[in-house]
């Protein structure tokens, strides 16, 4: 055999190693995530009330009457879980910019509350991370993965990482606005007629976070004064911020479509998420 014929079966020998090492990788993840979903759907609650009515947002600040009213009909039916799948950007640099592609898909619970981000992200030509984000029965993990085989990141457990799951999920209500709802343990408090504090509570951990709404009188954006998130090997706390925008009437209800989340650093605002929905979907109580 020629050095070129050679090089021609080295090259397809490794290819279908890489391909076969995909293949088990793929599916490897996918077991694991379903594990994690079961216990997801395993933990869901029956919700307090079946239906919106109007009368309960009676009494709270004006812009959070506002915005009920603006993205949410009498009778709505409650949300009891949601499908989100995104494309987007996300930025792996802490303290640069090394932004890559990102496809997910997302399931929420409203009660008890719990989501799971699976998302894959394009490394390079042919490497793909995987990553899983969750709040499950008061437990957060986040896990990535190369090919779904070599393990980057595997943080789970404390009070620190349920603490900063549940804020994602609080945070990201608007995406199952019913959840916001003061029949669904939210308390509210003014503080200007443009924004105000939402609080709730699950299990030991309570969390509050400022929203601040729109002309519209929908949520353009949440913040945090502190959120846990790792820079380099350290669990930093920092001030965490996310903008909504693009909002639709899906379901009956006003949901946005686009969103972005920073870090807000000592050095000025770090975005490092950028994300467009493709797909939403709703269960609702009966």
């Amino acid at each position: 055999m020629t050095w070129f014929t050679w090089l021609a079966l080295m090259t397809a020998a490794l290819a279908i190693i890489a391909i076969g090492l995909t293949v088990v990788g793929s599916m490897r993840w996918a077991e694991s995530t379903q594990m994690l979903r079961a216990r997801l759907e395993a933990g869901r609650f029956s919700p307090v009330s079946a239906h919106y009515d109007a009368r309960e947002i009676e009494g709270l600040p004006v812009p959070v009457q506002r915005y009920f009213r603006a993205v949410l009909t009498p009778g709505q039916a409650i949300v009891t879980a949601a499908t989100i799948q995104m494309t987007g950007t996300f930025n792996l640099s802490t303290t640069g910019d090394r932004w890559v592609p990102f496809t997910s898909r997302q399931r929420v619970i409203t009660r008890r509350p719990g989501f799971l981000w699976d998302a894959q992200m394009a490394l390079l030509p042919g490497l793909t991370m995987r990553v899983v984000d969750s709040y499950i029965v008061g437990n957060g993990l986040l896990k990535a993965s190369a090919q779904g085989l070599f393990t980057m990141a595997d943080m789970q457990g404390g009070e620190d990482m349920a603490r900063g799951e549940f804020m994602r999920w609080f945070a990201e209500a608007a995406w199952y606005p019913t959840a916001l709802l003061p029949s669904q343990g939210v308390r509210w408090q003014a503080v200007d007629d443009r924004s105000a504090n939402a609080t709730l509570v699950d299990g030991p951990v309570s969390l509050t976070l400022l929203f601040r709404f729109d002309d519209a009188g929908l949520i353009e954006s949440f913040r945090a004064e502190a959120r846990g998130g790792m820079v380099g090997k350290v669990m930093v706390q920092a001030p965490w911020e996310g903008r909504f925008s693009n909002y639709q009437t899906h379901n009956g209800m006003s949901t946005p479509f686009a969103g972005e989340v920073a870090w807000m650093r000592p050095g000025g605002c770090k975005p490092y998420f950028k994300g467009t929905v493709t797909l939403l979907s709703h269960e609702f109580a009966p």
